[in-house]
């Protein structure tokens, strides 16, 4: 296999968290030194610890995949009574140190094990998660926030975050493609250009996590799905699906398709206008210019927007796709979970544009 830093691609790796919801070790946090995502972890925190906004209905709370416990500290210091702090994996030992190191052992109860298999005694007012993967659906504890929604929420109360929106656009990115793949065609004057086809293969075998700018974006992004938490059901979270029809914004090559997410903190009938598969261009517009006159809190992982530790998710193709400026690009997307293991996922790409067709199979294992 050719070196990382050479093929342009990074691995796929278990996206770093706050939570896990297994048992497995949980991941290793961006370098430190990175400044863009140093200014994220603000705006991720500051979305999270808005939940002081609904501090006169906090009574009592459950953390879904509590992690270090960061998230059930938030919300004993916003006033919560009692706050059930849920983990499968090893982690929950610090959890419950760091409740004690806070003083906040007689609010705050850590609970080691998963949702689905612990006991607590009484319903909740609060569900709180960080439950989001890579591209929203990567490795996302989704079914786990809705068992507990279904089975300790009262009615009337609050899941935070409580709405999400998955997006799509082509993306266009030479620098990668030539660093990747053409860069084999010269190699300090020696031509390799028999590896090209090995770097193709190992440039779009698979999903990339990496950041990109607006400027990547070649149309405006479509919408893949929109959930709402108090509604959604594990039936839905079986297959998503939709197909697409957007339109170039420019001259240029379609080296793949990128997806990313954005997640509001509302209550059940305070969704700002919900977007759908079949939400036009205006509608997104309109969506985030509406965010500076109402209260609604959005953490978003769009290109355009501060950087995060969840980047985008990027699909590749071996070769690029030249168009035009408004050149018709149109297809399908279906996302479903791997048999195998339901936090993987298979995803299924269908792209039409300039009389070419390209179908592609990704696995997010």
């Amino acid at each position: 296999m050719l070196p990382s830093h050479l093929n342009g691609h990074s691995p796929l790796a278990r996206r770093p968290r706050l939570s896990a919801a297994t048992g497995d070790t949980p991941a290793s946090v961006p370098a430190a030194g990175d400044a863009a995502l140093e200014a994220h972890d603000r705006v991720y925190f500051q979305s999270y610890s808005h939940i002081g906004i609904h501090e006169a209905m906090i009574k009592v709370v459950m953390d879904v995949g509590c992690g270090t416990g960061i998230l059930s500290v938030f919300c004993a210091r916003a006033g919560a009574k009692r706050v059930y702090a849920v983990d499968a994996s090893e982690i929950a030992t610090q959890a419950s140190e760091i409740v004690k190191a806070n003083n906040l052992a007689d609010k705050i109860v850590v609970i080691h094990g998963r949702v689905e298999d612990v006991e607590v005694e009484e319903k909740v007012d609060v569900i709180i998660s960080e439950w989001m993967g890579y591209m929203l659906l990567y490795e996302s504890m989704l079914p786990s926030v809705l068992f507990a929604r279904d089975k300790w929420l009262k009615p009337g109360g609050l899941i935070l975050p409580s709405h999400a929106t998955l997006f799509m656009a082509p993306i266009t990115n030479s620098d990668r493609y030539e660093g990747s793949v053409d860069f084999w065609c010269d190699v300090y004057g020696i031509n390799m250009s028999a590896l090209v086809p090995l770097a193709k293969f190992f440039a779009s075998e698979e999903p990339s996590i990496e950041l990109i700018g607006g400027e990547n974006v070649i149309s405006w992004p479509f919408v893949v799905k929109h959930i709402d938490c108090y509604t959604f059901t594990v039936e839905e979270f079986k297959s998503v699906a939709t197909t697409y029809k957007v339109s170039s914004m420019m001259l240029a090559p379609i080296h793949g398709f990128g997806l990313w997410f954005e997640v509001e903190f509302n209550g059940p009938a305070e969704s700002s206008q919900n977007l759908s598969s079949e939400s036009k261009p205006v509608d997104i517009i309109r969506k985030k210019r509406s965010r500076g006159s109402d209260n609604t809190v959005v953490l978003s992982t769009a290109p355009e927007d501060e950087p995060t530790h969840w980047h985008q998710t990027i699909f590749y193709f071996s070769d690029p796709i030249e168009v035009t400026q408004d050149q018709i690009i149109e297809g399908s997307v279906m996302i479903s979970p791997s048999e195998e293991n339901p936090r993987c996922l298979n995803i299924h790409l269908v792209c039409f544009t300039g009389g070419q067709t390209l179908v592609r199979d990704f696995a997010m294992r």
